[in-house]
C-alpha cells in the first residue's frame, strides 16, 4: 500500500480502540501521562473518522460524488467477498466511506538507535509492544518526534500512512487516502483491503514484523490474482499495478542492500566518527538513487524491514498447502505468541509451519 512521501508504502496500525476504555484506565494506573495523552488523541481521531463516515451505497448514489471515487468504491464489496472466499476473515469493515480532506490517514513515528538497528518500542496494556506510534495530527506527530530526538540520541522518522487497521475491533471505513490517482489506483485499493483484512484474520501479539510481512505477502499475491481474474491479465488496470509493483521491488532491492551495508558497518570496531561519516555517505547515495523526498535514516530503514521479512518461508508454506489460501491461513492459525520465543522477532522463518498437516 502506498503512503505519501515514501519510497515504498508501509501500512500503519493505530492501537485497536474498541478496548480503549480499558486501555485508558489501565494506562493511567501503569504508564503515566504519556499513555493517557496518546490514547486520548487516538480515540479522538478515530471517533471523528467514524462520525464522518457515510454508507458506501449513499456515496454511490450521491450525484456530487466524483466519477473516479464512485468507480473505485463500487468495487469494494466484491473485493471483500472475493477475499473471504480465499480464506480471509469476514468482517463488517469497508461498508462506509470517509473523505479525510488530508493527504494521510495517520502519521507514524518510529525511532531507532543511530549506529545500530535497535528500534525503540512502546509497551501498552493488552496489545503489548509496538515499534511505532500512530498520530491523527501531523503537527502532534512532529512534536512527539522532536521530543524523542531531544530526549535521547535517536534517529526519528515521521511518515504518512494511507490506511491502518483496528484489527476488526471497529468497522473500519474506506478512507479517501486509499483512493489513488494513477492507473494503479484500483490495484492499490484492492491491495489495501486485502492487506488490512489479513490483519483482521490473523494477528500475533508482540510480533509486528511477522504481522506486517504476512499481510504484505498475502495482499500482494491476492491482488494480482484478483486483477487477472476480474479485469483480465492484459487489462490496463493489471498492467499499471504490475508496473508499479515492479518499480517497488526495485526500490526494495536498494533499501535491503543499504540496510545490510549499514548493519555490517555498525557491527565493526571502527571509530564512531568513521561510522557516522560512512553512514551519511550510504544514506545520501540511497536517497539520491530512490529520489526520496524526505531524509532517510535508521528509523526509516527499520520501518522497511518490518514489512519485508519472511517471504521465502511464506512462499514455501503456500506451496506446501497446494496454493490454497484457506489451508495456508489454517496452518498459520496454529501459531501462538509463545512459539516465537521472544517479542518482536525480526527473523521468524523457523517459526512458520513447514506443512499444512
Amino acid at each position: 500500500m502506498r503512503q505519501p512521501g515514501d519510497p515504498r508504502g508501509y501500512s500503519g496500525r493505530v492501537l485497536p480502540l474498541r478496548r480503549l476504555g480499558v486501555l485508558l484506565a489501565f494506562g493511567a494506573a501503569s504508564s503515566g501521562c504519556f499513555t493517557v495523552r496518546y490514547l486520548s488523541q487516538a480515540a479522538g481521531g478515530q471517533l471523528a473518522m467514524l462520525h464522518d463516515a457515510r454508507p458506501i451505497d449513499d456515496v454511490l448514489g450521491d450525484p456530487q460524488t466524483p466519477p473516479r471515487v464512485r468507480a473505485l468504491l463500487a468495487r469494494v464489496e466484491g473485493v471483500k467477498d472475493w477475499g473471504q472466499a480465499q480464506g480471509l476473515q469476514p468482517t463488517r469493515n469497508y461498508d462506509r466511506y470517509v473523505d479525510l480532506h488530508r493527504p494521510a490517514a495517520a502519521w507514524i513515528v518510529q525511532a531507532c538507535a543511530p549506529l545500530a538497528f535497535q528500534v525503540q518500542r512502546w509497551q501498552f496494556p493488552i496489545v503489548g509492544s509496538v515499534p511505532y506510534l500512530g498520530f491523527f495530527d501531523l503537527n502532534e506527530a512532529r512534536r512527539f518526534a522532536a521530543q524523542l530526538a531531544a530526549s535521547a540520541p535517536l534517529d526519528v522518522d515521521v511518515r504518512g500512512a494511507s490506511a491502518y487497521s483496528t484489527l476488526g475491533w471497529f468497522r473500519d471505513p474506506v478512507l479517501s487516502t486509499m483512493l489513488g490517482q494513477g492507473g494503479e489506483a484500483l490495484g492499490d485499493l484492492v491491495n489495501v483491503i486485502l492487506h488490512e483484512s489479513t490483519h483482521a484474520t490473523l494477528y500475533v501479539r508482540n510480533q509486528s514484523a511477522f504481522d506486517e510481512s504476512l499481510a504484505s505477502f498475502v495482499a500482494d499475491r491476492l491482488t494480482l490474482q484478483w486483477l487477472r481474474e476480474k479485469r483480465g491479465p492484459e487489462s490496463a488496470d493489471t498492467a499499471a499495478w504490475v508496473a508499479s509493483q515492479q518499480a517497488s521491488q526495485l526500490r526494495l532491492v536498494k533499501l535491503r542492500a543499504a540496510y545490510v551495508e549499514l548493519d555490517t558497518l555498525y557491527r565493526t570496531s571502527a571509530p564512531e566518527a568513521d561510522k557516522r561519516k560512512e553512514k551519511l555517505r550510504i544514506l545520501g547515495e540511497l536517497q539520491a538513487s530512490l529520489g526520496a523526498s524526505r531524509p532517510l535514516n535508521n528509523a526509516a530503514l527499520a520501518g522497511f524491514k518490518t514489512y519485508s521479512t519472511g517471504t521465502a518461508a511464506f512462499t514455501k508454506l503456500l506451496e506446501a498447502c497446494g496454493g490454497r489460501w484457506p489451508r495456508f491461513f489454517a496452518a498459520l492459525r496454529r501459531l501462538r505468541e509463545e512459539d516465537f520465543g521472544r517479542p518482536q522477532l525480526e527473523a521468524f522463518d523457523d517459526v512458520i509451519p513447514k506443512t499444512c498437516g
